[in-house]
């Protein structure tokens, strides 16, 4: 993780000190004035590169972890050659591997109701949104549909839930009860690809 210099632009520092404080001490003990405080520089600093706080955490998750930027990229690709099945398994473990990186820095919104309501808000202003990634798991098994690759009677969206929240469930499962109870995601992603793609390929 890079550490804050002040010979880094200074966007680069507020996402250094955002993210080394969100692993650390969490999204809701993070704030603006810390991140500001960490990268050396205002708060009225910070907030000429960024909109909010909830901007920094999205620009965490999607610059600094490493299976966003593919994941995002398998989503948004055209449905190719390689088979539908192999393709949703690196789907699967992409969104895997994300959601356990993920889950640890937003989990402790969880326990203040008024602060979750308050992220929820910030998120929706920038256009983000755990929501986005299944808009476009849909938005790729509907292009696959058009292509005559899944069944007539397939639904893209209940398809996109199925696989995605078998992620986040295994997500959820590693860091709650540890990784003896989850297969490992090399074993998981492609059985789950296999399964779901049997039902609607």
């Amino acid at each position: 993780m890079p550490t804050p210099t002040s010979s880094r632009p200074t966007p680069e520092r507020l996402l250094d000190a955002a993210e080394s404080l969100m692993r650390t001490i969490g999204l809701a003990n993070t704030t603006t004035k810390a991140i500001a405080r960490e990268a050396g520089c205002s708060e009225a600093a910070l907030y000429k590169h960024f909109a909010n706080k909830e901007e920094l955490f999205v620009r965490v998750l999607v610059e600094r972890t490493p299976n966003a930027g593919p994941l995002m990229a398998a989503l948004a690709a055209d449905p190719g050659e390689g088979g539908g099945e192999a393709e949703l398994t690196a789907i699967a473990r992409h969104a895997s591997l994300f959601y356990a990186e993920a889950m640890p820095m937003a989990a402790s919104l969880f326990a203040e109701p008024a602060l979750l309501s308050r992220h929820r808000e910030g998120v929706r202003e920038i256009g983000a949104g755990p929501h986005v990634v299944l808009d476009a798991l849909e938005g790729r098994l509907r292009r696959e549909l058009a292509a005559g690759r899944l069944r007539e009677d397939a639904d893209p969206r209940a398809a996109a839930a199925l696989l995605l929240g078998a992620c986040f469930q295994r997500a959820f499962f590693l860091h709650f009860s540890g990784a003896d109870v989850v297969q490992p995601v090399e074993e998981f992603a492609p059985a789950l690809a296999r399964t779901l793609w049997a039902a609607i390929g």
